[in-house]
């Protein structure tokens, strides 16, 4: 049962930004005209604690990064392929990306690969990645209590950050690079997770029309 409220816990965050950086790269406008097709990879997901729960486990901690990362990735594609008629590409089904990942034997060693080879492994012209990163203040019971007497909002039960890069699938070079840092409170799903980045991000979106 503690297991479960802790994977909510995480799963559930408001995220409250405070810093955004953006690179792009010189030849990002005449590289992405020539775009058709985009992957989105499993973002890299690392779970800290500033204060180590009680029982735990890395191996239930490392399974709860790769579920997380995996979502991550899902609420991308579902944002995108949502707003489809504003981008100037279509984006690869993840479920797509994630088997010809598998077929390849690259699921577990993308930090190992170059993004070219990554791209050139799921036939791609350009590939989304990212890192979400969060160190956990609170403990699963300190957090539930908070919602409780916050109904969900306002109590910070950590801090953090999130990237997410657009490399060019021909040669690997970074086109485009966006940086956030937050805090993290019970009350919202990945999907939020996503949906208060992209909103953050649209207008310097590459791909918007």
């Amino acid at each position: 049962m503690k297991k479960l409220l802790l994977l909510s816990i995480l799963f559930l965050n408001f995220i409250c930004y405070s810093q955004k950086q953006i690179f792009e790269s010189p030849q990002l406008s005449s590289t992405v005209k020539e775009h058709k097709v985009v992957a989105i990879l499993p973002f890299i997901v690392k779970i800290t604690y500033k204060k180590q729960p009680k029982n735990f486990s890395s191996d239930a901690n490392k399974d709860q990064e790769i579920k997380m990362a995996k979502s991550i990735q899902s609420s991308m594609y579902t944002f995108l392929l949502r707003k489809a008629d504003k981008y100037s590409v279509g984006f690869q089904d993840v479920e797509k990306t994630n088997i010809l990942l598998k077929k390849a034997g690259i699921s577990d060693k993308l930090d190992e690969m170059t993004k070219d080879e990554v791209a050139k492994a799921l036939g791609v012209d350009a590939v989304v990645s990212g890192a979400f990163e969060t160190e956990q203040t609170k403990t699963e019971a300190g957090a539930i209590v908070t919602a409780v007497l916050f109904g969900g909002f306002g109590g910070k039960t950590g801090s953090g950050s999130l990237t997410m890069m657009i490399n060019n699938g021909a040669d690997g070079e970074l086109l485009w690079r966006f940086f956030k840092t937050m805090d993290d409170s019970i009350g919202t799903s990945t999907d939020d997770l996503v949906e208060s980045m992209m909103r953050k991000v649209s207008r310097n979106f590459p791909y918007l029309k």
